[in-house]
């Protein structure tokens, strides 16, 4: 029997009427609704599962949801409502409810003491590792069936067995069908270094066994294999971001910290969906007030204790009363050497995986070394890259620019007679932008606005939709028919791909701003020129005009600290479909 105030219709699968309420919080954090009894939805943003909806501070606000889950959450049991693959809501059932049992956990008595939890690997489909293994092989056995039989080459069906047992045990040597690595973002670096391990071994059987067939078959047949990697890990990747979306495929973690640096780490957390964490508790060390809705699960002493248990003891009831797969621990002044050793410690003794947050923000990991030095674990942080990887982006520019001029030659010409013919003006239109190290060039682009666009831009100040220094509107009245055209399939750009072949520009970058723009930026957005500006970058591809101005700089500032050849190719590969969907193109 359901106990008072439980809506025992609430059930995975259904669909539900849910009406907002007050508001009964300061800004958006949790709005009361009703629903067929005392029932909470809470807008939270500090659950990874969990997305904020603004809306529902707005009294009469409707909404269907449908329950996707359940989260524990602080003592009660907790649903989560799924209104659109963005937006989710956490429906809290107040009053004594029976636990509810998470799929992967059994629960061991030690005692009389609290039960310790045994913990999953991680919220990943079990299929992932034998479908990659299974890929893989298939990839590498068909590609070298496919160029053997092609050529006419004996011994098809052996070689591509070889091959593909081969190729499966140089990416498990590799650890890269490891549970932490499936699903994951997959990097194009890895897979080219097993490519070359997987070639050299051939090379040197080849070489040992006086194999006579074309030396050019493997490395053809490679290439393919390579591909199907890509491929499937791509798929299996966007898979898992979207179980994860869905409160699906989540681990339960625990922050302990310093109240400021521990809400950041919790809010940090919650914005994005890229990773497997929902934070269900923290630990603040000291008196301070954490400003999150995750429950405070217990609390340290300002200063390190005397007795190592009265830190373990508060941490492991909490790593257990919530059954918790993982710690984090955020660096600051009062968690000292001996203090962190000391927790690692007690969380270890209950097989949870401690993980140690230094601050450290926007540096992706193959910047970071991680070294002994004198008893300490030190990190690394290798400088953006320079040298050779210049080279090669300067070259992959100049020769990438040519190849796209003469391929769009046809196109310059059609958008040329077409804004011609539109109104009267210039085919091309010159700006003076601000390029590498703060050097001036003069930029060309389509002209897509009336001739005196400029003098008209002082009118129209005060209807700038933008939040920064860029000057956006939506429907903005200089644009010309063609212009619209031209702007929603970022066609206008194409004239820069010859400043690119002056070497002014490069093919990805951050966006080329405006002198007048440059003057009022401040110390951390002039390192926005450290790199020469792009045809395309991560703003473009994120969602361009959409995007405030913090988002705006916070990407191009991601690029000049962690740009490298390959990073550019992927943005390259995801341009065309930025393009196509016209997001912020305006």
């Amino acid at each position: 029997m359901s106990p008072p105030g439980w809506p025992s219709e609430l059930v995975p699968g259904g669909r539900y009427r849910v009406r907002a309420g007050r508001c009964c919080s300061s800004g958006d954090r949790f709005v009361s609704v009703s629903v067929a009894a005392r029932v909470d939805v809470y807008a939270s943003d500090t659950l990874d599962a969990v997305r904020s909806l603004p809306l529902l501070s707005r009294g009469g606000l409707d909404l269907t949801a449908t329950v996707v889950g359940f989260i524990h959450w602080t003592g009660a049991r907790t649903q989560v409502i799924h209104r659109s693959p963005l937006e989710m809501v956490a429906v809290t059932v107040r009053g004594d409810v029976p636990p509810v049992p998470l799929p992967g956990r059994t629960r061991m008595r030690s005692g009389g003491g609290p039960s310790r939890v045994r913990r999953r690997r991680g919220g990943k489909p079990a299929w992932y590792a034998p479908a990659a293994i299974a890929v893989d092989a298939v990839g590498a056995a068909g590609s070298v069936y496919t160029v053997f039989r092609l050529f006419g080459e004996a011994h098809a069906v052996w070689y591509a067995t070889a091959v593909a047992v081969a190729w499966v045990l140089v990416r498990a040597s590799h650890t890269r069908y490891a549970w932490r690595a499936l699903g994951e973002r997959g990097r194009v670096r890895p897979l080219l270094r097993d490519g070359m391990v997987l070639l050299g071994l051939l090379t040197m059987v080849r070489a040992a066994t006086d194999e006579d067939s074309p030396s050019h078959l493997v490395p053809s047949a490679l290439i393919m294999c390579l591909a199907v990697a890509a491929t499937w890990q791509a798929l299996t990747h966007r898979h898992l971001l979207a179980r994860r979306r869905d409160g699906r495929g989540v681990r339960r973690a625990l922050v302990i910290g310093e109240t400021t640096a521990l809400n950041g780490l919790v809010n940090r957390l919650s914005r994005r969906t890229d990773h497997e964490f929902v934070v269900v508790g923290v630990c603040p060390i000291g008196d301070g007030a954490p400003n999150l809705i995750a429950p405070v699960a217990a609390r340290l002493a300002q200063r390190l204790p005397a007795h190592l248990s009265d830190d373990s003891e508060p941490v492991l009831a909490a790593v257990r009363g919530l059954e918790v797969d993982l710690v984090f621990v955020v660096s600051g002044p009062t968690m000292a050497a001996e203090r962190l050793r000391r927790l690692s410690w007690a969380v270890h003794e209950d097989g949870c995986p401690l993980v140690i947050v230094p601050g450290l923000t926007e540096v992706v990991q193959r910047r970071v070394t991680v070294s002994t030095l004198a008893g300490l674990t030190t990190l690394h942080v290798n400088p953006p890259a320079r040298g050779a990887a210049v080279l090669v982006k300067g070259a992959l520019d100049r020769v990438g620019a040519a190849v796209l001029l003469v391929l769009f030659a046809p196109v310059f010409a059609v958008v040329a007679i077409a804004v011609r013919l539109d109104s009267p003006g210039a085919v091309l239109h010159r700006q003076i932008r601000v390029g590498h190290q703060g050097r001036h060039f003069t930029l060309a682009k389509f002209r897509t606005m009336v001739a005196d666009a400029e003098q008209l831009k002082q009118e129209l100040a005060k209807t700038n939709e933008h939040d920064g220094l860029m000057f956006k509107m939506r429907r903005d009245p200089r644009t010309t028919r063609v212009g619209r055209v031209l702007r929603r399939f970022s066609l206008d750009e194409l004239p820069q791909l010859v400043n690119v072949l002056q070497g002014h520009m490069s093919l990805v970058g951050p966006r080329p701003p405006l002198p007048e723009e440059v003057a009022q930026y401040n110390e951390v957005e002039l390192r926005r020129l450290g790199v020469k500006p792009g045809l395309t970058g991560l703003w473009q591809v994120s969602g361009r005009s959409d995007l405030s101005w913090d988002e705006t700089v916070a990407l191009d500032l991601h690029y000049v600290d962690n740009w490298s050849p390959v990073v550019d190719l992927s943005i390259l590969s995801r341009t065309l479909r930025a393009v196509v969907e016209g997001n912020g193109a305006y």
